[in-house]
């Protein structure tokens, strides 16, 4: 039997048009902004009218830490979602924006996979609606205003060694990581050392995530700190004057995206941060939009549960004053015996003892979401044809030993239909209520007792080691009045630890913290530990080396 790539089975869907799942919802039609058929924008305006209403339940899906074995936290999302339409509920599905850096280096597309996907998939994974264009754009602005302004007498006396504020691109390119401009004269502007971050890195990103409407949008951007001037006080993006441009750009931008599922669930796909770098979160306004208009939205947040779901809940949920009513945290039988030591070209054959070593670190993941964050919790197996009844059981024993249920998902193979078991665990839990959210940290604590709680209680980290550069950084934001802000950790998704090597549930480690700044519009504090990078490089053989376009304008390579 032929098995058919994701972008073949997208190909062959018979999408609705997105009248009819904006119909579906209940979106009127001057709230509507269509981008051909089978995508459109909903007015942001539209909130004002459906603020009354009582908001649906916010289910959470996150995951193990990454390994090359795959997780499926995309598809489970997707495929939950359809198995709780299925079972006659009134449900969306809230995702982030793939980037295209990933898609043609070398995690391909983020729109799921196999019968659980959101379509048209190809539009997702490339331009969609120009989103990514504007956001790159509006923070190319501010860099341009920047220089400009320094080019024309500096009134601000700003410090050209101080600027903080680099360029974007959305793409994964290596060289443009550490640049000298201003080259070619004194008509040409200031020689400096500069750099760009690729785009989903720019507080822009963040600020778009996290505003609420357009007026609270443009006031975060004027609170965006752009460097510091000689006096070494921070130059804002108010000083330049030129928030009101940037929210200008963004006006579209801001509107949610509305596609639908392969089984046609209405699906918002807004915003894209990375969790590594950001705080990997779709936007509040998707996020609210789909509670006013579902009983049920099925969010993810991007990579394990130590970036993405903490950051979801410390940042996300604080700043939007939401909860999930349960969560779902996302493993593979494969995955887990890489964590354990089996060899990548040995993950297919049943191996107990590297399973059984490998566990903690998804029991690890399942007590901060239950014990720390508190909030009820199931685990999905994304099942594989070649995980076992013992590997299978083996994992329902150390997680019930833990008070959790596991519960197998083969949402890939069969979209919502075999995600039905599931979806009755997860409406069990969400419906059931539970006890307050609660934070890794408090707000009022020193920026380093932050840091620290989250290393000890989410890493189980032995301490935190502050190089001097991060140190002086820390007390200048406080001085500044920022230390009541969250933290937005940005470390390797492959560990618990700063160290991508370190698989499992490490212990007896430290957290080396080698930067810190403010993102003073996006309200939090980007802690940099390890070698992460905001630019990251193609690998050696890119995606994009897979990627076609026939005559006919179809697109192939694409997954």
């Amino acid at each position: 039997m032929e098995i058919k790539t994701d972008i073949q089975i997208a190909q062959e869907a018979d999408l609705k048009p997105i009248r009819e799942i904006s119909d579906s919802i209940g979106i009127e039609e001057k709230y509507l902004e269509l981008y051909g058929n089978y995508k459109a924008k909903i007015d942001y305006n539209m909130l004002s009218k459906v603020k009354d209403r009582e908001d649906g339940k916010l289910i959470l899906v996150t995951a193990i830490s990454p390994t090359p074995a795959g997780e499926g936290k995309t598809t489970t999302s997707v495929g939950l979602a359809d198995a709780i339409h299925r079972l006659g509920k009134n449900v969306m599905v809230a995702l982030r924006e793939p980037s295209l850096g990933p898609v043609f280096g070398i995690k391909g597309g983020a729109a799921g996979g196999g019968y659980a996907q959101v379509v048209p998939m190809e539009d997702i994974n490339l331009h969609f609606t120009g989103d990514m264009h504007a956001i790159g754009v509006a923070n190319n602005l501010i860099a341009a205003m920047l220089d400009n302004h320094i080019q024309q007498g500096n009134i601000l006396g700003i410090d050209p060694r101080r600027i903080t504020w680099k360029r974007v691109m959305d793409m994964n390119d290596r060289q443009l990581r550490d640049i000298i401009d201003g080259l070619g004269g004194k008509m040409s502007g200031m020689p400096r050392e500069d750099g760009f971050d690729i785009t989903v890195a720019s507080e822009i990103m963040a600020i778009l995530c996290l505003s609420k409407d357009i007026v609270d949008l443009k006031e975060k951007v004027a609170r965006i700190i752009v460097g510091y001037n000689y006096e070494d006080k921070p130059v804002t993006v108010a000083d330049l004057q030129a928030q009101g441009a940037v929210a200008a750009l963004l006006k579209d931008a801001l509107k949610p995206n509305l596609v639908q599922t392969l089984e046609h669930t209405p699906a918002f796909v807004h915003g894209g941060p990375f969790a590594n770098i950001a705080h990997g979160c779709n936007s509040i306004m998707a996020t609210a939009m789909g509670l006013k208009l579902s009983d049920y939205v099925v969010t993810e947040a991007g990579f394990a549960a130590d970036l993405g779901a903490e950051k979801f809940i410390d940042i996300k949920c604080r700043k939007a004053g939401i909860a999930p009513s349960a969560c779902v945290l996302v493993a593979t039988v494969r995955a887990l015996k890489y964590h354990g030591g089996a060899d990548k070209s040995e993950l297919n054959h049943e191996n107990l003892d590297a399973l059984e070593k490998g566990l903690p670190n998804l029991l690890q993941h399942l007590d901060n979401l239950s014990n720390v964050f508190g909030v009820p919790t199931v685990v999905a197996i994304n099942a594989f044809p070649t995980d076992t009844d013992g590997e299978i059981a083996l994992i329902e024993e150390k997680c019930r030993e833990s008070g959790a249920k596991v519960v197998r998902s083969e949402v890939w193979e069969k979209g919502g239909e075999g995600g039905i078991n599931l979806a009755k665990e997860v409406l069990g839990l969400a419906d059931r209520g539970h006890r307050k959210l609660e934070f890794a940290y408090n707000l009022q604590q020193p920026v380093k007792e932050k840091i620290r709680c989250i290393a000890k209680k989410i890493y189980r980290a032995n301490d935190v080691v502050f190089e001097s550069k991060a140190s002086k950084a820390i007390r200048q934001i406080e001085d500044l009045g920022y230390g009541d802000l969250p933290i937005c950790m940005a470390k390797t998704q492959f560990s618990f630890s700063d160290d991508p090597k370190l698989l499992g549930a490490p212990r007896d480690f430290e957290i080396i913290v080698t930067e810190a700044k403010v993102d003073s519009g996006a309200g939090f504090i980007v802690v940099k530990t390890g070698n992460i990078l905001t630019m990251p490089g193609l690998p050696k053989l890119p995606a994009a080396e897979g990627i076609d376009i026939d005559s006919t304008g179809k697109i192939t390579g694409l997954y």
